[in-house]
């Protein structure tokens, strides 16, 4: 049964179902949404908003269910029949969730809605190969420095972070054994590695310079870091102790709060210095998205990409920013005064304008990376010559480039 519907779920998407459009004739029946825990109840608010602004769709049964962006995309392309009509996820999942088959792709008519009406790392984020796969709903996913103000006067750079930080006997957060932290250094110094994919959402080819001088600056930059007695790999601010500064998301807002009351501070993170040229820290900007999968149902299909298309709109980002503090991609909501005015998002807004959206990776990209940051840490490439960190970057380059076909 499964392989049949698969099949025609391929008919489907084949045959252009996608091109209907929010005004098509309605629905009447059951739509299962998946979104985060904290914004079911929200959700089911708005879809009655929805309803009652579109008689057309007064007939739909919202099936709200909480089911984060972490987990959406792996269920959905687990069962894609028994998955959700409309779903969270984060824009790293776009081109394994198209493989799969469980998301449609929107209509030109949608499509221009969604860029004219977004900023452009979220409206790149939810497109691959000049298609757009899904709607986006926020532009918050990336990280910047958390800092307390009474001990960090200036958090210009690096180096001086630290130095302040171990003056007051106070520790500075930073992961770099994580994929997605770790390119901070090597992005900010000019090195870069990303993935091709092709139209069916598969990963071809790897582009990376690592093994270069750009790669071999942030390298220095993470060994220099990792060596400084105040450092202490980790990102979670619930788990961080006696810290003075951490790299972190917005999403620990709170914990930070609760640790540095009055003194909390953000800002965009530091630059470092590597032979005396100063680089700004980099790294990826992320954002979370809704989906929706190909239907049989045309007049299903067009409810769904209606639905989509609402929830993902200035109205409802809106929402989610006063209720939960989620970051909007929506321009109007971006410009609103309650956004410009919040510390967390101005800090993150000042870092996403030096960082790239992250694209899609291979599953042991992050494993490859954390055994980089591993040795770090322990020290193993502690008074390396530029020769030997060159190897090194050589070896884990090409690691990475041997992750997908050639």
């Amino acid at each position: 049964m499964r392989k049949f519907f698969a099949l025609v779920l391929t008919l489907a998407m084949t045959l252009s179902l996608f091109s209907f459009v929010a005004n098509a004739e309605g629905y009447t029946g059951d739509i299962k949404i998946w979104v985060a825990d904290s914004m079911v109840d929200l959700t089911k608010a708005k879809v009655e908003d929805f309803k009652a602004a579109h008689p057309e769709y007064a007939g739909i049964n919202a099936l709200v269910e909480p089911v984060g962006e972490g987990d959406s995309a792996t269920n959905m392309i687990t069962d894609v029949e028994g998955g959700a009509d409309i779903f969270g996820f984060a824009q790293d999942q776009l081109s394994r969730l198209v493989a799969a088959g469980a998301l449609v792709e929107l209509s030109e008519e949608n499509a221009a809605i969604v860029k004219a009406e977004n900023d452009p790392g979220a409206v790149g984020a939810v497109t691959m190969a000049d298609l757009m796969y899904a709607y986006p709903m926020t532009s918050d996913n990336g990280y910047f420095l958390y800092y307390d103000k009474s001990v960090i006067t200036d958090p210009s750079t690096l180096e001086g972070v630290l130095e302040q930080a171990n003056a007051a006997n106070k520790k500075v957060y930073f992961e770099i054994n994580n994929g997605w932290y770790q390119p901070a250094f090597f992005f900010g110094a000019g090195a870069y590695v990303t993935y091709d994919v092709d139209d069916a959402g598969n990963l071809v080819k790897a582009n990376i310079n690592y093994a270069t001088p750009e790669g071999l600056a942030g390298l220095k930059g993470i060994i220099a870091l990792a060596s400084n007695p105040a450092f202490v790999n980790g990102s979670s601010a619930s788990n961080a102790m006696d810290y003075a500064a951490i790299v972190d998301g917005a999403w620990d807002q709170a914990a930070v709060k609760a640790a540095f009351g009055d003194n909390f501070a953000a800002t965009k993170l530091p630059t470092f210095n590597v032979d005396g040229k100063d680089y700004q820290l980099s790294g990826f900007g992320g954002f979370k998205m809704l989906g929706v999968k190909p239907q049989v149902d045309e007049a299903k299909l067009a409810a769904c990409d209606a639905l989509a298309l609402y929830l993902a709109g200035e109205e409802v980002q809106a929402a989610r920013f006063e209720q939960s503090g989620w970051g909007p991609s929506n321009l109007k909501v971006q410009q609103s005064e309650a956004v410009k005015n919040d510390v967390v998002l101005s800090a993150l807004a000042s870092q996403l304008a030096y960082t790239i959206p992250q694209g899609q990776y291979p599953g042991d990209y992050w494993s490859t990376a954390t055994a980089l940051g591993d040795d770090i840490i322990a020290g193993k490439l502690n008074g390396l010559s530029d020769e030997d960190l060159m190897a090194a970057l050589k070896d884990f380059e090409a690691k990475l480039i041997a992750l997908v076909a050639q």
